[in-house]
């Protein structure tokens, strides 16, 4: 019986030894597995992003200049026309007869001249013949001053009738003038928008636009950016002598559209506004794009970039490998004992998928890109290569439905 007992608490004690080992085995994991890269270091283009806004480079908007009926539209709304084009037409038929009756009035008032010149004729005889006769006493003084008299009346009656044919003459013109007005021409070529009258409409001068016809090849990139960056344009401008003019128009302007895709025709420079916004803190800036086609249309959105300088020697992370707290950002960086350690840095620009770091790590770090929630600091970890492309492998498969 103690034999039997024996063996028992040996077994016990075997069991609870075993319970124990395992216990221990749990409280002291394996090293986690995380994805580690070095730091990159090289000389890397700095490229600067804005929003922007895509417009004409010249919009005119068409505004009827006489008042009356719309008759007709002679284009097709939203298609291209020439500059002298046909646009509308107003009712000419008022304008018409206005100036029918401003050349009746020019004749008439040509006329008066012409009996006023011969008046004139007249009394300028008189007088000569009546000079004479008065210094011989064979007429009075009388009569001689009345001849006068009557041939200075005659000048001033040729004056007003060649003022009244100048009157209207200038009547005419301006007729002739607003009868051409009924036809609305298109200033310049370019694209024509949807109509916003219609036939029938009354239309004129303090009305609103009836359409607006924009220059779209070159088209124009409009963006803002803010007084800081212009400064340091400036400042950079001073260091080497030139405008900011002149090295914005050394830069080369890349257009991303709304679909993401990549405009293939590369901007220039066209202007810089004259002032900075003071509710924005912001000045405009305008690119100038080829657009053969009219591939590009006037209240477009995208985003418009360039290289603005070289940074060299730049250290590069991914971007993935860093964590932001609390507006700062820290990566885990892995020693040679495979110990991490948690360290804040300084990020500059971003470049593709990666990250410029500008203060806070050397070229010879190792910092975790893959496994950052499994680890703390001190910790030690099990580094393995990072493999950028395993991400989107991933979510590539997850979009692929099997049937």
């Amino acid at each position: 019986m103690l034999e039997r007992l024996l063996n028992w608490a040996a077994i016990v004690s075997i069991a609870l030894t075993s319970l124990g080992c395992e216990k221990k085995a749990e409280t002291a994991p394996a090293p986690p597995n995380v994805e580690v890269v070095g730091v990159t270091q090289k000389d890397v283009p700095i490229t600067k992003e804005w929003v922007a806004t895509l417009d004409g480079l010249v919009n005119a908007q068409i505004r009827a200049q006489v008042s009356g009926i719309l008759m007709k539209q002679d284009y097709v709304n939203g298609a291209f026309v020439g500059k002298g084009a046909p646009l509308f037409r107003i009712d000419a038929r008022p304008f018409q007869a206005a100036l029918d009756q401003s050349v009746g009035t020019l004749s008439q008032a040509k006329a008066n001249y012409d009996r006023a010149q011969a008046r004139l004729g007249k009394t300028a005889l008189d007088v000569a013949r009546y000079t004479p006769l008065a210094k011989e006493s064979a007429i009075s003084q009388q009569e001689l001053d009345d001849a006068v008299q009557a041939n200075l009346a005659a000048k001033a009656e040729v004056q007003q009738a060649n003022a009244a044919i100048e009157t209207a003459q200038a009547a005419v013109d301006n007729a002739r003038l607003n009868l051409g007005f009924t036809t609305i021409l298109s200033p310049l070529d370019g694209v024509a928008a949807i109509a916003s009258a219609q036939v029938g409409d009354f239309v004129g001068p303090q009305g609103q636009p009836l359409t607006t016809v924009s220059t779209v090849d070159p088209i124009l990139a409009n963006f803002t950016a803010s007084e800081q960056e212009y400064l340091n344009a400036v400042r950079q401008a001073t260091i080497g002598g030139k405008s900011q003019e002149a090295i914005l128009r050394t830069l080369e302007w890349q257009l991303l559209l709304a679909d993401g895709s990549i405009y293939p025709q590369r901007g220039s420079f066209y202007a810089l506004d004259r002032n900075v916004d003071v509710r924005t803190g912001s000045i405009l800036v305008q690119i100038k794009f080829p657009n053969h086609g009219n591939v590009l249309r006037p209240g477009g959105f995208g985003s418009i970039r360039t290289v603005v300088r070289v940074q060299q020697g730049a250290l590069l992370v991914p971007q993935r490998a860093v964590s932001e707290l609390q507006g700062g950002y820290l990566v885990a960086v892995v020693d040679a004992h495979n110990k991490v350690s948690i360290r804040p840095i300084k990020v500059g620009a971003r470049v593709n998928t990666m990250w410029v770091v500008d203060e806070g790590l050397k070229p010879a770090d190792r910092v975790v890109a893959e496994g950052v929630q499994k680890i703390r600091e001190g910790m030690l970890v099990t580094p393995q290569p990072y493999t950028p492309n395993r991400e989107n492998a991933q979510q590539l498969n997850k979009n692929i439905r099997t049937p």
